[in-house]
């Protein structure tokens, strides 16, 4: 392991993968993603800033993490939003779940939009969206004349009703 990386290991699906974490110079001191709880689905990150930040009604802001993760070929990082964020003060993250793929070697950043109606200000450390991991699948796509048809067929965006 380089000088600057440290593990951490992560359950998904009764297994345990291990994920290799580059904590950059801006991390330093905030800990790393953990699970809240034994059957958690995500890992908080935290915001890596120095000071604070205002983020405007209806304007988002690019909040970086100071990690970078090594994903193991098959696997998905989602970042998604914390749902208290949502519902106390109307902040999500924008391109919810954001994709974090296996080759991505960047920080890890989250874009924050706050749809509430008073400014929004993050700290240095606040829990500002979630981890989730997740097995990915490959397709191979096969071009045909026509699908088959179901009973529902093309019904969506609320066919069914209330």
């Amino acid at each position: 392991m380089e000088k600057g990386e440290r593990e951490f290991s992560v359950r998904m699906d009764g297994e345990t993968i291990e994920v290799l974490v580059e904590v950059l110079p801006h991390h330093r001191g905030l800990p790393l993603p953990q699970y809240a709880t034994e059957l958690s689905s995500g890992m908080d990150l935290h915001a890596a800033i120095d000071g604070p930040l205002a983020i405007e009604p209806g304007r988002w802001a690019l909040v970086p993490t100071g990690l970078k993760l090594a994903l193991p070929v098959g696997v998905e990082g989602q970042v998604r939003p914390r749902s208290g964020l949502a519902v106390q003060y109307g902040v999500t993250v924008l391109n919810a779940p954001g994709t974090i793929d296996a080759d991505y070697r960047g920080e890890v950043k989250v874009i924050l939009v706050n749809l509430g109606d008073d400014v929004f200000v993050v700290k240095r450390g606040d829990r500002i969206a979630q981890l989730v991991l997740q097995r990915v699948l490959r397709a191979r796509l096969r071009e045909v004349d026509r699908v088959d048809p179901t009973e529902r067929d093309d019904g969506g965006f609320g066919h069914t009703g209330r």
